[in-house]
């Protein structure tokens, strides 16, 4: 866990110097991703450190996976989702993680998963978002996430 950069990210977010931070919920922390070429692109950070969602405990894993699901509700609502594209790796980052990417008809210049874009189209600095477009994106999010949670809470 000392080497991992999740655990890292967290740690920024309790420490509050994480910019990406959009909000907790009881099982996950949730960021918006540091490149934004498919803008609205949000991460959902386990708050425990694992490397296979069957690793985690059956309650913590079936909230876990309810409050993804909703979040990507939220994300698909904030940023317009014609579909969404939800993917649990690890590969790079063994810390139980969502990528959680809105798409739009022709937002690649092949259909397909975003993985399949250039990377370093993908990573370009120019898709790094501007502190004041962080902010619109946290706002975005934050709004349909909140509407959601109080239709789900009542």
């Amino acid at each position: 866990m000392n080497n991992c950069e999740i655990c890292r990210r967290i740690k920024m977010i309790e420490e509050g110097t994480n910019p990406y931070f959009v909000a907790e919920l009881e099982t996950e922390y949730i960021v918006i991703g540091d490149h934004q070429y498919f803008e609205g692109y949000t991460l959902f950070l386990s708050k425990k450190h694992v490397t296979e969602l069957h690793h985690l405990q059956t309650d913590f894993k079936h909230k876990f996976l309810e409050e993804m699901c909703l979040v990507n509700e939220a994300v698909a609502l904030a940023f317009d989702a014609e579909k969404m594209n939800c993917e649990l790796l690890g590969n790079g980052d063994a810390h139980v993680h969502w990528h959680l990417f809105p798409r739009h008809k022709n937002d690649t210049p092949t259909p397909g998963p975003v993985w399949w874009l250039n990377r370093k189209i993908m990573f370009n600095e120019n898709n790094c978002p501007t502190q004041e477009k962080l902010t619109q994106l946290r706002n975005k999010l934050s709004k349909e996430l909140k509407k959601l949670q109080k239709i789900s809470s009542s």
